[in-house]
């Protein structure tokens, strides 16, 4: 898979090369939507962080129910950004998740990016204006598929300037397929995109119990983790998720032990906010995609959801900030009153390498992290297949 992808990779940088002026404008409108369809499924995207913004598959009585949270009104994901910046849906990066004192050192050069979270400790998502915010260029657009083409130039101070592609397409299954694919294009440079889709596969059909808390989630090759300082800093310990809350690795509700999880999540916090290793097992390879990493499904719609990546961790959020002020959208309506996301109303999943090891050189995962003009590209592979519990 990786030298064909490589090839393609190759092919299309070529082809911006020879026409960068035009490939580096952004999309006229950021707002305007993209519907991609194919039986099954039914998936809407903006241009704006190259965002998924709905996503329908048929629950167990045949209806088409929405199973990821977001906006109705596309201009409101700027507003959102402004104000409580949830990250509703899009590609972050350059570098998903948390970078220690926003500096990370390559070859001996030290860069410093800008610390966008806990009053300047850390990086988060890639900084103040990370690819969420940045209007991505709609580069192929066909029925049941979409590219989005974002040229990075040093922003937010990593060093070097860098192409990514992310195509997105929707076919029988019902499956969901997601590629990002991102080029140095002189200077080596950490990558690590990840895609930010909070997901409710009950949604929020029964708004007496609008949580994801009676979901089952389960893990299978997810024994260990990464351990967190009081921000969810890596201090450098790799945990084992046995014995503990964290415990995947067989089917579980997601609420099952959730109470128990205090400072899992942050000080203070109870929930679950943490990087989850994926080991896989000794006949499949550190980056194969031939196994299912996580298995999600509700009780209440049927659904299930599958998921196979070519990533090394699973980032799980499980919305322990939502508070109840942000309205789920109109397709996610069901009854008088209007439903608000509340607190474990939804699960984040973010496909991605470990956290922050871009700093912890001891881990070994440099040569999935840093790329350089003659590396291979940076690719985040993610299949998420949707069916019915029987």
């Amino acid at each position: 898979m990786f030298f064909s992808t490589l090839v393609i990779a190759s092919a299309a940088l070529l082809t911006v090369t020879a026409q960068n002026s035009s490939y580096s404008s952004p999309s006229p409108d950021p707002f305007k939507t993209y519907t991609i369809s194919a039986p099954g499924i039914n998936a809407t995207f903006i241009s704006y962080g190259a965002t998924l913004t709905s996503l329908l598959v048929n629950d167990k009585n045949g209806k088409p129910q929405d199973v990821v949270l977001g906006y109705d009104n596309a201009t409101d994901y700027v507003k959102d950004t402004q104000g409580p910046h949830t990250y509703f849906g899009p590609v972050v990066g350059r570098y998903a998740n948390r970078i220690k004192n926003g500096t990370f050192t390559i070859n001996g050069v030290t860069s410093h990016v800008p610390e966008n979270e806990n009053k300047g400790l850390n990086t988060l998502h890639g900084g103040f204006v990370g690819y969420d915010q940045r209007n991505w260029t709609v580069s192929s657009f066909n029925e049941s598929t979409i590219t989005f083409m974002l040229l990075d130039q040093a922003f937010e101070g990593f060093p070097g300037n860098l192409i990514t592609y992310a195509t997105y397409t929707v076919s029988a299954g019902p499956r969901w397929t997601s590629r990002l694919i991102s080029i140095p294009l002189d200077e080596p440079t950490p990558i690590m995109l990840a895609n930010h889709v909070y997901w409710n596969l009950n949604a929020f059909v029964d708004p007496s119990n609008p949580t994801v808390l009676n979901d089952t989630l389960w893990m299978p090759y997810s024994a260990r983790y990464v351990e967190v300082d009081t921000i969810l800093i890596p201090n450098g310990t790799i945990g084992v998720t046995g014995g503990t809350v964290l415990d995947f690795t067989k089917p579980k509700q997601i609420g099952q032990d959730i109470e128990a999880a205090v400072n899992t999540c942050g000080l203070g916090c109870t929930g679950y906010d943490n990087a989850f290793i994926i080991d896989r097992p000794r006949y499949s390879a550190p980056e194969a995609t031939d196994l299912t990493v996580l298995t999600m499904y509700s009780n209440i719609t049927g659904i299930r959801l599958d998921l196979t990546t070519n990533q090394q961790s699973l980032q799980i959020y499980s919305c322990n900030g939502q508070n109840g002020s942000i309205p789920v959208k109109q397709s996610q309506q069901h009854g008088d009153s209007t439903i608000y996301v509340p607190k474990y109303g939804c699960v984040v999943i973010e496909t991605q390498q470990w956290i922050d090891a871009i700093n912890h050189p001891e881990w070994g995962q440099d040569q999935y992290q840093i790329y350089t003009v003659d590396s291979q590209p940076a690719v985040v592979f993610a299949q998420y297949d949707f069916s019915i519990m029987s």
